[in-house]
């Protein structure tokens, strides 16, 4: 059989239900890794639909604790048919946010499958179950197609915490780094920067999230009594940020800012528009750094974002000069940004602008490294035209993410090069209620995936000699 037959028999897959079936199956067990005492439902996800459905593939498989000795489980499994083969490694996570199932609207349940038009409504359709049982039933178009192999070996890793922060990755994969060796890695999670746009993406700005306060004294004091007297927090605070990023939303802080923009970054860029599904908010044309465009400021740019910001009482505010303020800034941040020494430049920025009693701290929350595989990689023009003959069309390719992924965990920790193969879309509900993947979407996602593994057995070994031989 053929390339053709490989991409037509995942159609079928689609087409004949057996896709929705397992989709069914996955997103009705619930997987809420940010919720308390979800333990055995995590593994039992691993052990009662990944283990079986991977079993049938000629997969071996374990399943891991999380080396925290608290969250969530991993699988590891691995089909290995020849030594001289190329190996990739596939990657997805079980977990899920919470259902909310109150949030939904009339007729939707976040633990069933709702199909309608084209769209299938339930929590995990879109992140991530259903992007990793399209890989999976990609694989096993291929395997059919060329007589039970794939040519090639698959590791598999599974984790059932991603939506917490991924805790534990990173360890798994320095314990199993000599069980998750591999020449590449093929992924998917997030989307496509449209519906109708196969996208290929290299890997996520990184994301790093800080605290200011400002502590003036232990109570308030009445506003018409001190006020004009009392150095008043809340404004402080709000001059302080104001020095950070302007009102433009430009970063002012050289050591927060991105080297400028690769060549080969811009050129990547230079077709991608963002925004256009119908159901996105308007772009703000002035905000941001100028002289970029909006692809450029959210791909190859860097953004210092408050996320929160508390002075006094909102909800009941009083006729009285509050003690203290605090707020939360999170920079989002590309490859080669200095994130490592960022609370010493802030604080060095602040003494600098006469802001000494406002404190900086970084935020417990998990610190996502940035990473990006150039674009003049080998594997990357070979993906490319892999999703170009599949679907026909001119495939997107972001060198990284806006957003942020444990990609650090695959590109740094294993030293793999990273394809990231989205299967969502921007309006998919995503972490929100009424979350749904696109059926149309769906059925193309499948057989461009198996076109994609199809060509890793065709001329998979061209490209890592190509890149051994330096030609990368």
């Amino acid at each position: 059989m053929s390339r053709s037959d490989a991409v037509d028999l995942a159609e079928r897959h689609y087409d004949d239900g057996t896709f929705l079936a397992a989709l069914q199956d996955a997103v009705g067990r619930p997987t809420e890794s940010q919720a308390p005492g979800q333990l055995p439902r995590l593994q039992a996800y691993l052990s009662d639909f990944v283990e079986p459905a991977i079993a049938r593939l000629g997969f071996e498989s374990r399943i891991l604790d999380n080396p925290d000795g608290v969250n969530g489980p991993f699988l590891i499994g691995s089909r290995h048919e020849g030594d001289a083969l190329p190996t990739v490694l596939v990657y997805g996570h079980g977990d899920t946010v919470r259902n909310y199932p109150e949030q939904w609207r009339a007729g939707l349940h976040p633990l069933k499958v709702v199909v309608e038009g084209d769209r299938w409504y339930g929590r995990g359709t879109a992140d991530n179950k259903g992007q990793h049982v399209i890989n999976l039933g990609a694989l096993e178009a291929v395997m059919r197609a060329r007589g039970g192999r794939l040519g090639f070996n698959v590791k598999l890793l599974i984790e059932m915490g991603e939506e917490a922060g991924s805790p534990g990755l990173r360890e798994i994969c320095r314990q199993e780094a000599e069980t998750l060796r591999a020449d590449l890695l093929i992924a998917s999670d997030g989307p496509r920067v449209s519906a109708e746009r196969p996208t290929l993406f290299l890997g996520s700005r990184g994301g790093f999230s800080f605290e200011l306060a400002v502590n003036l004294r232990e109570r308030g004091h009445h506003s018409g009594n001190w006020g004009g007297l009392l150095r008043n927090p809340g404004t402080v605070l709000a001059s302080a940020i104001a020095s950070l990023v302007d009102k433009q939303g430009r970063i002012l802080v050289e050591a927060l800012r991105p080297p400028p923009i690769p060549e080969g970054v811009r050129a990547a860029l230079s077709d991608i528009a963002v925004g256009t599904d119908p159901t996105a908010p308007a772009i703000d044309l002035d905000w941001g750094e100028p002289g970029l465009t909006p692809a450029e400021r959210v791909f190859a740019w860097n953004t210092l974002e408050v996320l929160a910001f508390t002075c006094g009482d909102p909800e009941g505010p009083v006729n009285a000069v509050p003690p203290s303020a605090r707020a939360t800034l999170q920079l989002r941040f590309v490859v080669g940004t200095d994130w490592e020494n960022l609370i010493a430049a802030v604080r060095t920025h602040l003494d600098r602008h006469g802001f000494p009693m406002v404190e900086v701290r970084r935020s417990p929350t998990e610190i996502f490294r940035a990473t990006r595989l150039p674009v003049e990689d080998p594997w990357v023009s070979w993906a490319l035209a892999s999703l170009a003959a599949s679907t026909g069309k001119r495939p997107a390719l972001l060198p990284n993410l806006g957003g942020s992924l444990p990609n650090d965990a695959f590109s740094e920790i294993l030293g793999l090069p990273t394809l990231w193969v989205p299967h969502s879309y921007p309006a998919c509900s995503q972490h929100a209620p009424d979350e749904h993947l696109l059926g149309s979407q769906t059925r193309e996602a499948l057989g461009l995936m198996a076109g994609l593994f199809w060509d890793l057995g065709a001329s998979g070994a061209d490209v890592l000699a190509r890149r051994r031989a330096g030609a990368h």
